[in-house]
This record gives C-alpha cells, structure tokens and sequence, in this order.
C-alpha cells in the first residue's frame, strides 16, 4: 500500500490578552515560551468601548488600546524573528490610527513589518447621542489582511472569536461555506478570548490544583486543524491548568443559547464534544456549524447620567433599626429637595457579627445610589442631604467615605443592522482597501428543541442538605443588561440529578434577586451543562453599576454557596 499523505500540521493560535488591563508580559511570555504561529489580543469589552470613547472625546487621535502599543515597542522584533503573525482588537474606536502608529514603531525599530487594518465598524454617526456604536464584524476581513501578506493586523470591533477564525480562514482556505470549520474555530476562539480563564483563572474547582500552578496561569493556545476541530493547550511549563472542566467553564462564560450567533457562522454549542488526550491537552470536535443571521449586532454606549454613592456604617445592636431611621431621614431629605434623584435604590449588606472581637466584623453597610440626569441633583442627594445628619441620626454615624459631586456614568444597549449595510473594509498592508461582501446566506436564529435529557435518577435514597457548590461548577458573566449562568457536573450520575432538580423555578429559588425577573434555561447535554439567561438584572449595562456585582461575575459563586438536598451518593 502507498504511504498515506502527511496530516497537515495544525495552525498554532495563541492568545495574550483578555482584557484591556491584562498582564502586560503575556506577549512576551506567549512568543517566548514555545512555538506559535499567530499571536491574538483580545482588548474590547462594553465598558472598555466606553472607556475609549471618553478618550476620544478629549483627543481625537486616540480611541485605541495603548497598552499594545507599548507591548508592541518590547516584543514587535521578537514576533518578526519567530515568524508570528499579530492579530489584535486593539485599535478600538480608532484602528486606522493604531495602525499608523504600528508601522511608525516598525520604522523606529528597523523591522520590515507589513501592517494592516479592518474598519467599517463604526456606526456611531448613525446612533444620534452615541458616544460609540460599533457593529460586530466577523474574520474574513482579518482573513484578507493576512492573505495580503500582513504581519500585523489590527481592528475595531470584530467578535472576539473572529480573532482566530480570521486565521484559521487565511491559513487553510476556507470559504463562507465552510459552515463546520468555522463553527469549530468560533467555539476555540471563544474558549481563547478571555485568556486564562481557559487555564484555571477564576475557576469553581481551583481548590483542587496545587496552589503553585495558579499562582501565575499561563495563556492559552488552540492548534487549529483543517476540519475545524482543535486542542486547546499551554505553553510547556508554565503554569496553570487545562482541563476539560477548565476548558467546559470558558464555554458556557457569557453564552446563552445552543446557538451561538456570530457574523459569520452560528456555531451550535449543543454539538460540542470535550476530550482529555493529554497533560494540558482537550480536543474540541463535532462542532455544528449553520448560516449566521441576516443582521449584524451593535453594541451602542451612551451617556447615561450621573451617578452617586454613600455608604453608611452601622455597628453593633439594632442594624435593622438603624438602618430605618437612616433611611426615613434620607428619603425625607429627598422629598423635600428641589429636584429629587430620578433613580434611588438602597442596600443593607449584613456583614455583621454577633459578639464580634473586631469593630469591623461588628458593623454592617447601608448603601445609598442615586441617579439623574442633573450632576447637581444627585451631589445633593449625598453630599448634601446625607452628610447633613452625621449629628443627627443612629449612634455611631460614619461612612466608608466621604461622597463627592457625582460621577458620570455610560449605558449600553444593543441594536441590529442588516450585514448589507456595513461597509467591511480590510485595508491591506500597501493601502488597498477591500472590501468583505457580507454572509452569503443567513439563517434566522430561533430556539432549539428541549435535548433529549437523561432519566430522572431514582427516587428517595439518603440525602445531604449541602451547598450546590461541593457537586456542580459555574461561571457567570454580562451581556449588556443581561446575565447568564452556565452550570456544569463532571459525571453522568450527577448530570441526571442536575438536569431534573435545577428548574428556572429552582433558580429562581436559590437566587431571590432573580424571582420577578425573565429566566431562560438552556440544556446542553454534551457538556452536562445548564445555562441560564437573566434578562435586565444588570439594568444598562455593566458601566451603569445597576448592582453590587455589576457584570455578575459572581452570580455563579452566589449560586453554588446556596444548600440544597443533595444524594449521598454524589458527595
């Protein structure tokens, strides 16, 4: 028999940033510490677009992540002498302007290196009283940067899983049709967006590593194969962990549905198979790929008023009744004002002990938010009214802090445009601009079908009423308004108890904040995983800081310390 062809060597994708404010060694660890054939960066968010959108305001020529910038000034010559290809979100608000400055640091330094850039993002001009509405754009833009010969690509806002779909597409010559090759690279793409949380960062079962491999998680790479299926691993050495719970944790983070809607392909979550083949080593196979919606999301950030804090400290005997009387003193304060705060909410954080030995472990917090249009309104609020009655209200007035004038805060909301009508525009490295014709063919997203579930595990037998925690993982995260909870069990026993007892009414029971609100559970039996989607507990968005938690990044946690009546057998 004639020898088989050679396997094609898999596309080495890693990722050194999940956020505007990650490590900042993460690209020099990433190119030094083993081999790589492209280098992503992930620096966008919600509030990192409004944060950039403030920038701009006070200098036109900024709106882009400086930080990559300075990256770039120790590591551009290491990544020209490796052969790794660069692809960053970095330029934000401004990517033409990024890419500017990219090329005048490869002047600087002597290096040959081709940039380019995506644009056709923004839409602000078409969102009246924005400060930014960008449309999510999908990889082939990036895809035609890189074909051009680009050695750096930067763009604005493109989907964080486009970071790597762009490559896969430039390297292995797929097309919009390749619906299942690209459905496999959105879903590594995603387990990769958020860096280490891929590698054990903020992950429920942390307690069962040694301390010493969290101490410093190393990033994560996806070998990308020509199917579309890959493994996601780490640099040998360095530090963290990659695992199929790991790996399962990233997946549900800040996804609702089966469907997993993007520019270019719904990847469909449902379809997902997880395998260990190795120390730090899970493939990623059987993804599902169908044709992407008609429209594009737009993420739109606006001014949304003012907003001002106190927080009152109450210590020892009667919390509640102090609280009251704090409380009844303000709101009459507030009625009495010349123009009272739109929005008031209060909080009493118990954080109190009986017979404390500290001062601290005494005292519980009452905490005042208001919110308006008028600066002035909500000043008064807490500047005024609340500091007027530091003589005249509980014994033991004080605050954490003394309240200032009110600060400005952003609002986000998402809007959909048709994919005609945004101009995708890949602007090669000698300046050619080219455009990337939308989806050629789109599907509506509509629900799944309930998945076949497994039988309900017997009846009666001894139980423990115990957090869910000691059974089942979580993650939780932000969508504009919205929060979602992915819940996940490591075997087939427990997935049968999980999927039969955690109900959206068992939900809602566990987290009261949650009771009045729209609740949405999605099963994914591949994973052994729930996912819930809130609608509005976040109000508008992670910049408004409706909440405590206001990206709900522990509403998983909170979920996992609740006591439930858990068998025996699964403990």
């Amino acid at each position: 028999m004639p020898p088989s062809a050679p396997r094609p060597s898999p596309l080495r994708i890693g990722n050194a940033s999940g956020f505007y404010g990650d490590r900042f060694d993460a690209m020099r660890e990433m190119l030094t510490g083993g081999e790589l054939d492209v280098l992503t960066g992930d620096y966008l968010a919600e509030l990192t677009m409004l944060i950039l959108g403030r920038d701009r305001l006070k200098d036109p020529e900024a709106g882009y992540a400086r930080t990559f910038l300075r990256q770039l000034e120790e590591c551009l010559g290491l990544a020209h002498e490796r052969g790794v290809r660069i692809v960053a979100n970095a330029g934000g608000l401004n990517p033409a302007g990024l890419a500017a400055r990219v090329r005048e640091l490869a002047g600087r330094l002597g290096l040959p290196v081709r940039v380019a850039h995506v644009e056709g993002d923004d839409l602000t001009a078409a969102h009246p009283g924005a400060l930014a509405a960008h449309a999510y754009l999908g990889g082939f833009g990036i895809a035609a940067c890189l074909r051009a010969g680009a050695d750096v690509v930067v763009t604005g806002r493109v989907t964080d899983a486009a970071l790597v779909t762009g490559p896969a597409a430039a390297h292995f010559g797929w097309t919009p049709g390749d619906l299942d090759a690209l459905a496999g690279a959105v879903v590594a793409g995603h387990v990769l967006e958020c860096g280490t949380q891929a590698t054990g960062g903020n992950y429920a079962f942390f307690g069962e590593f040694e301390p010493r491999r969290l101490l410093r998680p190393g990033f994560p790479l996806a070998e990308i194969h020509p199917d579309g299926s890959s493994v996601i691993t780490k640099h040998p050495g360095s530090g963290g962990v990659v695992d199929v719970g790991t790996v399962t944790a990233q997946l549900l983070y800040e996804t609702g549905g089966p469907r997993y809607a993007g520019p270019d392909v719904t990847a469909r979550l449902d379809t997902v198979a997880l395998d260990r083949v190795g120390p730090d080593r899970v493939r990623i196979s059987g993804v599902r790929g169908e044709a992407p919606p008609a429209t594009l999301k737009v993420g739109v950030n606006r001014f949304g008023g003012f907003r001002n804090q106190v927080e009152f400290v109450l210590t020892g005997l009667d919390v509640e009744r102090k609280a009251e009387l704090v409380r009844a003193q303000l709101e009459d304060a507030l009625d009495r004002a010349e123009s009272r705060p739109a929005h008031v909410s209060w909080d009493l954080v118990r954080t109190d002990r009986p017979d404390a030995a500290t001062e601290e472990t005494a005292s519980a917090v009452l905490r005042l938010v208001v919110r308006d249009p008028d600066q002035q309104a909500v000043g008064r609020a807490v500047a005024g009214a609340g500091i007027e009655l530091a003589l005249a209200s509980y014994p033991g007035f004080h605050v954490t802090a003394p309240p200032g004038k009110g600060a400005p805060y952003g609002a986000f909301h998402a809007a959909y445009v048709p994919q005609g009508e945004v101009e995708h525009v890949a602007v090669l490295p000698d300046g050619t601009r080219e455009s990337v014709p939308p989806a050629p063919g789109t599907r509506g997203l509509a629900d799944v079908d309930e998945p076949p579930l497994p039988a309900p595990p017997p009846v009666g037998g001894p139980v423990r009423r115990v957090p869910l925690g000691r059974v089942a993982g979580a993650r939780s995260g932000d969508k504009g308004g919205d929060a979602n909870v992915g819940v996940w069990v490591r075997g087939d026993e427990a997935w049968r108890w999980l999927a039969h007892t955690l109900t959206v009414e068992r939900f809602k029971e566990l987290l009261p904040e949650t009771a009045t609100l729209t609740v949405t559970r999605h099963a994914l039996p591949n994973l052994r995983a729930l996912n819930f989607t809130v609608e509005g507990i976040l109000g508008e968005g992670v910049a408004a800081q409706h909440r405590f938690d206001p990206q709900a990044k522990a509403l998983g946690e909170w979920l996992r310390a609740r006591h439930m009546d858990i068998p025996e057998a699964l403990l």
